[in-house]
């Protein structure tokens, strides 16, 4: 069981900070510090965050308030991020937060890909918290700076042609062309995403809907014990991302559950067509070790992607997905 004071201290002592440094690296220390007390970590939560603290910068400038009138003509505007978050504090104030979620899960699901998904990512570890631990003001606090986080960076990805690909998820990955100019950062890599598998277009069940989206986790979890050298960092997100939206699924109304599905394999896909490497490597079964000791393992490391990706591996709970989670161990440069 998470030790929740400690996660509260913690989110308030982030909360002074911005979503972002340097106007393009997200703040990963939410996530991470909900990772860690989920896990059992919670004694280590403030250090790691003394580690963490030279990556923060202060909360941005307010420019105009958010508006339901108005809101459309500041989504995507990074600028506006303080604006959002300030939007999103008043909505989770006077509203329930699930009928908050639902109301704006489809006006943000289709702006997933900005920020590198990482506001996304983010709502998923504070929905989590939130279903599972109940409510307290830090927790509520964090959905709306996901939430605001999310608005400011929405990015959509329009006009992609699907292409023949699987007929289950590990398969579909397989089958994802890759960019031609691998050369870039994400923005410059995600231009060049237009074509994906059609994987699980078919879905028109919530509960199938449910069960795919179970199985892209699980494969894109999969995938990185042997393609994970690709790009060490980015390619945990093809797993990280849909992980959030299947976290948040309990916490929305079913009507979601199927775009929410469509939504997830798309960016997956294109995180796979941006990063994937040209072969894949054999991968090591982990052995005789708990899943419990692979995360102690990412928390002694310390790394933040690693961090988070063991937490997925652990939801997957197989023996592959243990090694993928010792895989960003050993690739990653560990937190000094």
């Amino acid at each position: 069981m998470a030790n929740t004071g400690a996660l509260d201290e913690a989110l308030e002592r982030l909360h002074a900070s911005g979503p972002e440094r340097l106007g393009r690296l997200s703040n990963h220390a939410p996530m991470a510090v909900e990772a860690l007390t989920t896990r059992g970590h919670d004694h280590a939560v403030h250090r790691w965050l003394d580690l963490y603290e030279s990556k923060l910068e202060s909360f941005p400038a307010r420019r105009e308030p958010v508006t339901e009138a108005g809101w459309r003509a500041a989504l995507g505007d990074p600028g506006r991020a303080a604006d959002w978050i300030d939007h999103f504090t008043r909505e989770t104030a006077e509203h329930p937060w699930r009928e908050l979620l639902a109301r704006w899960w489809p006006r943000l699901l289709p702006g997933i890909y900005g920020g590198s998904t990482h506001p996304l990512i983010r709502v998923g570890h504070a929905v989590r918290t939130l279903n599972e631990q109940g409510e307290t003001a830090p927790r509520l606090a964090e959905l709306a700076h996901g939430l605001g986080y999310w608005a400011a960076r929405h990015r959509p990805v329009t006009g992609l042609v699907p292409v023949p690909g699987a007929v289950d998820a590990a398969g579909a990955l397989d089958a994802v062309p890759p960019v031609a100019d691998p050369s870039g950062g994400f923005p410059a890599r995600l231009a060049q995403v237009a074509r994906i598998p059609g994987w699980a277009a078919d879905t028109t069940d919530p509960d199938q809907a449910l069960a795919r989206l179970a199985e892209l986790v699980r494969a894109a979890t999969h995938r990185y014990a042997t393609h994970g050298h690709g790009n060490a960092t980015m390619l945990v997100h093809a797993a990280t991302a849909p992980n959030a939206i299947l976290r948040a699924l309990p916490a929305l109304p079913r009507s979601l559950w199927v775009p929410s599905l469509h939504a997830a394999w798309t960016a997956s896909a294109a995180v796979t067509a941006m990063y994937a490497p040209d072969d894949p490597m054999s991968y090591r079964a982990p052995g005789r070790i708990t899943a419990e000791e692979v995360f102690d393992r990412a928390h002694a490391h310390g790394d933040e992607h690693v961090i988070k990706f063991a937490d997925t591996a652990l939801d997957v709970g197989s023996e592959q997905a243990l090694a993928a989670a010792l895989r960003a161990i050993e690739l990653s440069e560990p937190m000094t």
